[in-house]
């Protein structure tokens, strides 16, 4: 054998015999818990009966950053001017505050205790596109006609022809009947003619 490896031997045996001796024959020791402090906080508290939204400032307009739900509890560190919105402390937003909508939660003591802290500025109202009218004239082709859409135009009244009767045009005047009596006579004395003459 080598040197080298009479070394690493003599090195193997050394940090193995501790080990050993530790698994088979030593008692592991109790870990001891130390006692963690717990905060609860201290002054006016929020309680959420439901969930309810937690925006960046007083008003729906603000960005909505967060929800807290039913049964969460928020210290409660002012109020809006009106009442109507609470500002809480929120972890992990802008500030570490946040606003809730008063008569959503619970609050464990009046509103007279939270101080009135000013709103955060209004947030800039997001931009809708618009078209630019330059840009939409160079889209002009020329002079289109715009074609009119139909109209309802009401048709006319509908005459019906009526018959007018004898006694609603006076009773008199020329029976037609005699007419044809008298063209059937004339014929027959034709064809009486006629049969003579041959």
């Amino acid at each position: 054998m080598t040197r080298a490896k009479q070394i690493t031997w003599v090195l193997i045996v050394l940090t193995m015999t501790p080990l050993l001796a530790w698994g088979t024959g030593a008692k592991a020791m109790p870990i001891e818990q130390q006692a963690t402090v717990t905060g609860t906080p201290e002054g006016p508290t929020i309680l959420v009966p439901d969930h309810v939204n937690v925006r960046l400032g007083p008003d729906m307009d603000y960005d909505l950053v967060g929800v807290l739900i039913a049964g969460q509890q928020a210290p409660a560190i002012g109020r809006s001017p009106g009442g109507d919105w609470i500002q809480i402390i929120y972890l992990g937003v802008p500030g570490d505050k946040g606003w809730v909508y008063a008569p959503y939660v619970t609050l464990n003591a009046g509103q007279s205790m939270l101080p009135i802290v000013p709103p955060p500025p209004t947030p800039t109202p997001r931009t809708t596109a618009t078209i630019d009218p330059t840009l939409a004239a160079q889209f002009n082709f020329g002079d289109v006609v715009s074609t009119r859409l139909p109209t309802f135009t009401p048709a006319e009244p509908v005459i019906y022809p009526t018959m007018i009767t004898l006694a609603e045009n006076g009773g008199g005047g020329f029976p037609p009947i005699l007419a044809i009596l008298g063209l059937l006579v004339v014929g027959l004395f034709g064809t009486f003619v006629s049969i003579l003459r041959q």
